[in-house]
């Protein structure tokens, strides 16, 4: 399908005005259509029965950065892909939508992509290596030697662009001349960390960054929960390499089990804290 100018600007600015993941907002455009969604968040008038919206929209509506947020994301070779979109990954981000897993994240309004990998294509064979960023030399090896395997037999590599365990998952696809995703927790114009520049650059060359959040957005802590879950939704399968007894590797892992993805786990020797996880 071809999203016009103003329905695009209508998707951004719903893609700002409320916290992602927004069942709310997400209700009120399959109900109005995304035009009239944007329209009645703006006017603050909504039919029966959408009321929130109106309280998850409250503190952003008035401001409308629709343009500008598009406009920032093409001065870096991305794109807003919606739901409206051919691209769309509908049929990964089903899981997203049960009664199990929406009140607890659900699906995405829309998603920032900054490369030229179709997210469509993406979800067709591709696998999540997460774990911890304080990864050891072994589950740096391990990585290394699973990441590129992978790209070998035609999968891409998702990950969230972190220290560790992530950022070598990612040189491993480079290296292979495979494809890799980083899926992240902020603006998809920000590079988190800023160590990790030139990688975001080399993945988006050859891959995808993909963000929830319109350009400006800084990381959180909560952000790189809710992102978890796009990672492992967007993957065949998850994977986690090493994870401490509180890395964020095992709410992703979680986020695996409960769409009902396949999840393995690399052992690890019994006396490293790094894979207590």
């Amino acid at each position: 399908m071809i999203v016009d100018e103003a329905g695009r600007a209508a998707w951004a600015y719903l893609a700002r005005v409320a916290e992602p993941p927004s069942a709310p907002v997400i209700d009120l455009v399959e109900a109005l259509g995304v035009l009239d969604a944007a329209h009645a968040i703006r006017k603050r008038s909504v039919p029966s029965g959408h009321d929130a919206a109106l309280l998850a929209t409250e503190s952003r509506a008035d401001v409308d950065r629709s343009r500008a947020d598009l406009d920032d994301a093409q001065r870096i070779g991305a794109r807003l892909v919606t739901p409206d979109d051919d691209e769309w990954p509908g049929y990964a981000l089903l899981s997203l939508a049960t009664a199990d897993t929406a009140a607890r994240g659900g699906v995405p309004l829309a998603l920032w992509v900054r490369g030229q990998m179709r997210l469509d294509d993406l979800t067709l064979a591709s696998v999540a290596l997460v774990g911890s960023r304080a990864a050891s030399s072994y589950g740096e090896h391990v990585t290394a030697t699973l990441a590129s395997g992978l790209c070998s037999n035609g999968f891409a590599i998702v990950s969230g662009g972190a220290f560790g365990v992530d950022g070598v998952a990612h040189r491993a696809a480079l290296g292979s001349a495979g494809q890799t995703v980083a899926v992240m927790a902020c603006g998809i114009d920000r590079d988190y960390p800023a160590a990790h520049t030139q990688l975001l650059r080399e993945i988006a060359r050859v891959g995808a960054v993909i963000s929830e959040y319109p350009p400006g957005t800084t990381a959180a802590k909560h952000r790189f929960l809710t992102r978890n879950r796009l990672v492992a939704a967007l993957s065949g399968a998850t994977v986690v390499v090493e994870a401490g007894r509180r890395s964020g590797a095992a709410n992703t892992a979680a986020w695996a089990r409960k769409l009902g993805r396949p999840l393995g786990a690399v052992p690890g020797p019994v006396t490293s804290a790094t894979s207590v996880g």
